[in-house]
């Protein structure tokens, strides 16, 4: 047998595949894993299927259909007030996480290090490792999981290559102020240290907040690359589409990576979003429909023992349990999945180490009879002996 030199040799199987195959197991509300169980946009749905009739079946151009990136660039132009250039800048890929992977992959050389905040969407890590350069993690701060500006600045060297944002932020649900952008931009500034921005629940934000995008600021765009998805805006996560954003020259090398790995991505689906995103309502009012959910699933856990954290925006909320157990996140996890019924994900899964502040993360983004009764089984959580 031919050994394999491991490029992730202490990275295992992902934890919202193990919890998603426990919730299958026994049979529990999965609160888990980040998709919805309602049904998509029916118009979006019915121009896929009409594009799909009429013939859009082939290879789409490798930077993405030229309509769509021109209807991005309208959209950009209406909410952020910065004009794109749809041939240049925007590039659409396989899924938000694709883009994020290609955009570490294009800029990264072995021994680079790359700020992450952690708890972190957990592919960036691997990605950062994979491509031969070092993570460096920095907390957010309890119980907001805010961002220590301080200490930024003190963990950059001269080897840091890139930084690493997410807003609205997964696992947390907390988002960044525009005073915690400025505070970013005046680090950035007279350096060469890249900005990867991860924005792809850019449109599910709550409580009259506003997205505080890079595309917002003309001079930390010009060191970035911003990844977006549509699958999470449109509640079709299975369709791994989504698109990335940055400058003329760092996107001319983006697609240097993008065109010998995809190539391009999915056209019915293109087809359709170049068309649906005229229709600006359907993604400026997903921030209340999703609020809805959000403000359902607390009220429903007002009198349980969990204490439920802030979430502003994504699909997610989380809560400790410091009432209820002392045991690990992961062990809590489980064993609500197994003995309880409903399917969490433990927020220590999000951390390089494990870091356990025995938090976990529920996703709200499902019908209302799927919280509710998913509440009704925690509220009868009282007590788990150690």
């Amino acid at each position: 047998m031919i050994s394999i030199n491991s490029k992730l040799p202490s990275t295992g199987t992902s934890i919202f595949t193990v919890m998603s195959a426990l919730a299958n197991e026994h049979k529990a509300i999965n609160l888990g894993q980040g998709f919805p169980d309602f049904p998509m946009d029916q118009q979006l749905a019915e121009l896929t299927a009409k594009a799909i009739i009429d013939g859009h079946n082939q290879y789409a151009p490798m930077a993405g259909l030229l309509s769509l990136r021109e209807s991005i660039s309208t959209k950009i132009l209406s909410l952020y007030k910065n004009a794109i250039s749809p041939e240049d800048c925007i590039t659409i890929t396989p899924g938000g996480t694709y883009a994020i992977y290609t955009a570490f992959t294009t800029i990264l050389q072995p021994g680079d290090e790359v700020i992450v905040f952690e708890p972190a969407y957990d592919s960036y890590i691997p990605n950062i490792i994979a491509n031969g350069a070092v993570p460096v993690t920095i907390p957010l701060i309890l119980p907001d999981y805010k961002i220590d500006w301080d200490l930024v600045s003190q963990s950059i060297t001269k080897k840091t290559k890139a930084i690493i944002i997410n807003s609205p932020h997964n696992p947390t649900g907390s988002v960044l102020s525009h005073e915690d952008m400025l505070s970013l931009q005046n680090i950035l500034r007279d350096t060469n240290i890249f900005l990867i921005s991860d924005e792809v629940y850019e449109h599910l934000i709550f409580d009259g907040k506003q997205h505080q995008s890079v595309l917002k600021y003309p001079e930390l765009f010009s060191r970035s690359f911003i990844c977006f998805s549509f699958g999470k805006v449109y509640n079709c996560t299975g369709w791994k589409q989504g698109y990335c954003i940055a400058p003329k020259e760092m996107m001319s090398e983006f697609r240097k990576v993008h065109q010998f790995n995809a190539f391009c991505s999915f056209t019915p689906t293109q087809v359709a979003l170049a068309e649906h995103l005229k229709q600006e309502n359907a993604y400026i009012s997903l921030s209340g429909f999703m609020q809805q959910k959000r403000d359902l699933f607390v009220s429903l856990m007002k009198d349980s023992a969990f204490t439920m954290l802030n979430s502003y925006g994504s699909y997610f909320v989380c809560a400790t349990y410091e009432n209820i157990s002392t045991i690990s996140a992961m062990e809590f996890s489980v064993l609500m999945t197994k003995n309880y019924g409903v399917a969490t994900i433990p927020v220590s899964a999000f951390y390089l180490h494990g870091n356990d502040d025995r938090v976990i993360r529920f996703c709200f983004a499902k019908k209302e009879e799927t919280l509710t009764a998913a509440a009704e089984k925690l509220s009868a959580i009282k007590s788990i002996a150690s």
